[in-house]
């Protein structure tokens, strides 16, 4: 008669509601603590003392397998610049390379590639222009190069500039050397003469 009262089902209810959160609540802590450790601390887990582990040795993250070294590196076998473009020049890789190269070149290097552009103007160190013959005669794999590891006061873009565009803004740097250093007889015959009509 005096235990009638844990029959009713509202004292059930309370019962399971509370072992329901008790539980609960002792699972949310451990996954909400669960071990952990920060870049570069220290550990005693490992023999070595360190947190971070280090590579497992020749191994490759997916996708970033990059044996083509005249593509990734723009340098032969030896280590020098490449001469000749490892990909295919169109017109829609120099526009492609002109849009880049307005994005993250032209602040420094200008629209013309002179080493006069808005960033020079309010004060920073001017770049050389493209247009001295030291560039000129620069092979491609020599931009590459300096876009990919950074060249005096410039820094490295590579985390900026995927392969493929950064070859795209040499292509188009080539053509900005072209059109800024041309001569009558880089013109074809067939149309010198519009070069001499008003207004041209």
């Amino acid at each position: 008669m005096r235990f009638a009262i844990f029959k009713t089902p509202s004292i059930y209810y309370l019962l399971s509601t509370i072992h329901i959160l008790l539980v609960t609540a002792g699972c949310t802590l451990d996954m909400r603590q669960q071990p952990q450790v920060k870049p570069l601390e220290s550990s005693d887990f490992f023999l070595d003392g360190q947190a971070s582990r280090p590579l497992i040795e020749e191994a490759v993250a997916r996708g970033h397998l990059n044996l083509d070294t005249q593509f990734y590196e723009g340098k032969n076998e030896g280590g020098t610049p490449i001469e000749v473009f490892p990909l295919e020049i169109t017109p829609e890789v120099i526009r492609r390379g002109q849009e880049r190269y307005n994005i993250f070149c032209s602040p420094c290097h200008s629209a013309l590639g002179n080493g006069q552009g808005m960033i020079v103007q309010r004060g920073m160190k001017t770049p050389p222009s493209f247009h001295i013959e030291r560039l000129r005669e620069a092979p491609p794999g020599y931009f590459y190069d300096a876009i990919t590891n950074g060249f005096g006061v410039m820094y490295s873009y590579a985390s900026r500039i995927p392969p493929e565009d950064r070859w795209a803004i040499i292509a188009y740097i080539k053509a900005l050397q072209l059109s800024q250093n041309a001569t009558l007889d880089d013109v074809p015959p067939d149309q010198r003469n519009k070069l001499e009509e008003p207004g041209q």
